[in-house]
């Protein structure tokens, strides 16, 4: 029988800029490699949400996407809160990171609530912070990716970052060089580009999670990982480490 691992890709229509729809199809292609029956539920405003869930995963998206989904993310909030503080591994990216921070202060001055599940803020700014970023965390090694936001977005105290940049002007707030956020086993990032296909370090952290929360162990061979997958997922991870030695040496 085969090990069900069921994915909620949140407001796919409306939250996904600049690649992050690749995260996704990292997930689902790894967890297929490592023997697992990967299940996507693409979740939009106003569908039912899916019966079980082991790992959401969300994306950016303009102002715009924000405004259409914000009543409906709202009516999830207590869910997704729940689900967060249960363990439920997740990975939001820029647009719902901010959202899933305290606030979000436009330049006007107007107010974008957050659902709190992480102790951040945001405030937006005239200068975007932009170009192709390295970061470096203590868990997942040197973190490649790309940034695009206005956003500043500054952590409460005792909030872990993902990780940390060299740069001034680059990361959550360009001043305290800290980006993302982990609280529980969320992560939240300004790294687009799409992140996973590139950092197999983080979406075998997401797999792994799910796979022990659901089953109790993260285990392929139990789960029917043949020696082909193996030998696939190894060829997928030598052009994941030349895509990120050539990333690191692209200028911002």
């Amino acid at each position: 029988m085969s090990q069900v691992i069921d994915i909620v890709s949140l407001y796919p229509k409306d939250m996904n800029i600049y690649g992050d729809s690749g995260n996704v199809l990292t997930i689902q292609r790894r967890l297929a490699l490592y023997g697992y029956e990967p299940r996507v539920h693409a979740y939009n405003q106003g569908d039912a949400w899916p019966e079980h869930v082991d790992m959401i995963l969300g994306g950016g998206g303009q102002d715009t996407g924000q405004k259409k989904i914000i009543d409906d993310f709202f009516k999830r909030a207590d869910l997704l809160r729940s689900l967060a503080a249960g363990g439920t591994p997740m990975l939001m990216i820029c647009g719902l990171y901010q959202l899933f921070g305290e606030y979000f202060e436009t330049v006007d001055g107007s107010r974008l609530d957050g659902i709190g599940v992480i102790g951040a803020y945001t405030v937006g700014q005239e200068v975007r912070m932009i170009g192709n970023l390295t970061e470096h965390s203590a868990d997942f090694g040197d973190i490649i990716g790309y940034e695009n936001h206005s956003g500043q977005t500054f952590l409460r105290e005792g909030v872990q970052p993902l990780g940390t940049v060299d740069a001034d002007s680059t990361g959550n707030n360009g001043e305290d060089h800290t980006e993302g956020a982990r609280v529980n086993n969320v992560i939240g990032t300004y790294m687009h580009g799409s992140l996973l296909p590139k950092n197999p370090a983080i979406a075998d952290f997401l797999i792994r999670t799910a796979a022990e929360r659901r089953y109790g162990s993260f285990d392929p061979a139990a789960a029917g990982q043949t020696e082909a997958q193996r030998a696939e997922l190894d060829r997928i991870n030598t052009i994941a480490s030349n895509a990120r030695r050539v990333a690191m040496s692209r200028p911002r």
